[in-house]
């Protein structure tokens, strides 16, 4: 911890004045394992179809269909001999309909990584027990509100059982060192539902329960972004096909908040961004071009590989930018190439943000 302590100065110092020549490695290679997904999630470009945003097309451009076989284990084995710190995320698209998925981590555990996924869990009592034997360190779950609101959210009327069924069987399953989080996308369909939807799990040893205010850009903060950037990293209306921030019910959303904080839960719960206040609040949905956090850390500590080879900085809510592919190129560097290097200089140059980063959770997270 001291070393960490010792070293922040010096990475601050080469995040600020030479972005462009990072010098350390990634905490986190994210993986695009697969381009679908089993639910239809009204807050998610995906989910709702809106094929011309810069989401849809870094979540589901790629083909093939689902991450060959001998390139995740390419991953792993470049994972390991340049990056052995760094932990694999298995993120997109949906990684429980990955066919490789338990071989793979399996393989990640023999080379001594380790191994996260994310998932809306639908399939994972299911799965459990296989996960579990795999070695999987940390399952993170999406999920939307109680039974009737997430199944509306996601369109699918068993999704919710699917999921809770599902991180019941992972406890029953799970090795020691196994963790198990929740987390929720704050919505207008959910709203006046999170205190109930956080009493659902007080029986549950989770590591955390976390709610994560919506991501969107509205064409507003896309426009004023492509005056200035449209050239090199074009932004996209994002997230806002079937969400309507005006319909919010901040007023309500704030009395949940304060009530969560001050509950008693046999785990922490978080927000991101942690709002301090009602204006604040306001300020996040009202104002979605003013900035929140200060700037992007995960340009500087993720990459994201899709199930084509080819490599984009931080995750699938990023512009779209073609970093490298790992058919023609080491991990080691792409992960160091000219063209995240550039994005890196961008970024810093612009004061640690892009205009249409305000609303992504890349821009507040630390």
């Amino acid at each position: 911890m001291l070393a960490n302590r010792l070293l922040q100065p010096i990475k601050t110092a080469n995040m600020k004045f030479f972005p462009e020549h990072w010098l350390y490695p990634p905490d986190w290679v994210i993986l695009g394992v697969n381009n679908a997904c089993n639910l239809h999630c009204k807050m998610c470009d995906v989910g709702a179809g809106h094929k011309e945003s810069n989401f849809y097309f870094n979540m589901m451009g790629a083909r093939p269909l689902n991450m060959p076989r001998e390139l995740i284990f390419k991953i792993i084995d470049e994972a390991a001999t340049y990056f052995p710190k760094a932990k694999l995320g298995y993120s997109f698209t949906e990684p429980l309909i990955y066919p490789h998925l338990i071989e793979s981590i399996r393989y990640a555990k023999l080379k001594r990584l380790y191994t996260a996924l994310t998932t809306n869990a639908f399939r994972l009592k299911q799965m459990a027990a296989d996960l579990a034997h795999a070695g999987l360190d940390e399952v993170t779950v999406s999920l939307d509100g109680p039974p009737e609101i997430h199944n509306a959210i996601r369109g699918h009327e068993r999704s919710f059982t699917g999921a809770f069924d599902g991180i019941k069987e992972i406890f029953e399953v799970k090795s020691r060192g196994l963790k198990v989080s929740v987390f929720c996308a704050v919505t207008e369909w959910n709203i006046g539902h999170l205190v109930r939807f956080a009493d659902l799990f007080k029986s549950f040893p989770l590591s955390r329960l976390g709610f994560l205010h919506t991501n969107f850009t509205p064409p507003e903060v896309a426009g004023a972004h492509n005056a200035l950037y449209g050239r090199l990293y074009p932004a996209t209306i994002s997230n806002m096909k079937e969400i309507n921030v005006e319909r919010m019910d901040l007023e309500a959303l704030w009395r949940e908040i304060k009530t969560l904080e001050a509950r008693s839960l046999p785990f922490p719960v978080v927000f991101s961004p942690q709002i301090r206040d009602f204006q604040a609040l306001k300020d996040f949905y009202q104002r979605p071009g003013k900035f929140v956090g200060a700037r992007c850390y995960d340009a500087f500590r993720l990459l994201m590989i899709k199930s084509d080879g080819s490599v984009m900085p931080a995750h699938s809510r990023c512009y779209k930018i073609n970093a490298g592919n790992l058919h023609q190129q080491s991990l080691k560097d792409i992960w160091r190439s000219e063209s995240i290097g550039r994005f890196r200089k961008t970024l810093a140059e612009a004061g640690g943000l892009l205009p249409a980063c305000s609303r992504c959770c890349s821009a507040f997270s630390n």
